[in-house]
């Protein structure tokens, strides 16, 4: 019995020496050492993040669906930005968050009439149907072109009904004021006044509709008018100083006429007065024969 639990013991070592004493193997070498491996490129990155989304929305398929919005029939009459949203919330039923600046809540929006749309096509369609292209003058002699347009914006990717939207107004940046100077010296030669002048600009303006009009300053010493405004407002000053007249025909001229022309009906007088004289003169002594015939 011995002898034979000893076989069974030198079978079975025999057996596993060969697993116990072999050696274990060696990995094999990267062909990048985990230290130098470059980094994924931009396109490799944005390959990888298009497999994760696709993983997650096959994962979760109601995520990868676009929220439900609410659609309405609308049938706005005009009037301002908050008239619009009140007009939205009654066709919808449900409250809209809407931000609107109040340099614009004043604005006033077309008429509108519109079937089963969501809000956000509602923004977009009166951004597509409100953009123009308007020239303005550029202080320089030139023009240039800017795009003008209103609609809502929201800071969402896929706008929901719970969005935050933005009223937004796109403008003309706003007009370069410039400094011009004027010399009024001729004209003040002759005759008209600093005042004669101005009033006759502001008059221009006032009848123009202006409602913030450039700003007018003279300067006695040298005789300068100084303007300050936009370029196409001080056109009408230039006009003005085009038009007034280039003879020296003044109120002040005038005035030197009318005196040297009563003096001219005083020396007329003075010579009729001798004219009538000599006449009474030649009537009172008559003339002999021997005068007539020169003897």
């Amino acid at each position: 019995m011995k002898k034979s639990i000893v076989l069974v013991a030198s079978l079975l070592a025999i057996n596993l020496t060969p697993v116990f004493g072999q050696q274990p193997a060696t990995p094999p070498t990267p062909l990048f050492p985990p230290s130098t491996l470059p980094p994924p490129s931009d396109a490799q990155q944005q390959i990888e993040q298009q497999r994760l989304q696709m993983l997650h929305n096959l994962a979760n398929p109601l995520a990868s669906q676009p929220p439900k919005l609410t659609k309405f029939d609308l049938d706005f009459p005009g009037g301002t930005p908050a008239e619009l949203v009140s007009a939205v919330e009654k066709a919808t039923g449900k409250p809209l968050n809407v931000i609107i600046p109040n340099e614009d809540a004043s604005f006033k929006l077309p008429p509108l009439k519109l079937h089963d749309v969501t809000f956000p096509q509602l923004a977009e369609t009166m951004h597509q149907d409100s953009v123009t292209t308007i020239y303005f003058p550029n202080g320089y002699g030139g023009y240039q072109g800017a795009q003008t347009g209103y609609y809502f914006r929201t800071m969402d990717n896929s706008p929901t009904d719970n969005s935050v939207w933005f009223f937004y107004m796109q403008g003309p940046p706003p007009v370069q004021k410039v400094c011009r100077f004027y010399n009024l010296a001729p004209y003040l030669d002759r005759g008209f006044t600093v005042d004669d002048i101005t009033t006759a600009i502001q008059t221009g303006w006032k009848m123009a509709g202006l409602s913030s009009p450039p700003e007018l300053d003279y300067h006695k010493e040298t005789k300068l008018l100084i303007a300050f405004g936009e370029p196409e407002q001080l056109e009408t000053i230039d006009n003005v100083l085009r038009t007034l007249p280039g003879a020296n025909v003044s109120y002040l001229s005038i005035q030197d006429f009318s005196k040297d022309l009563d003096g001219a009906k005083d020396e007329i007088a003075k010579l009729q007065q001798k004219v009538d004289q000599l006449t009474k003169a030649s009537f009172a002594s008559p003339v002999s024969p021997e005068e007539k015939s020169g003897k």
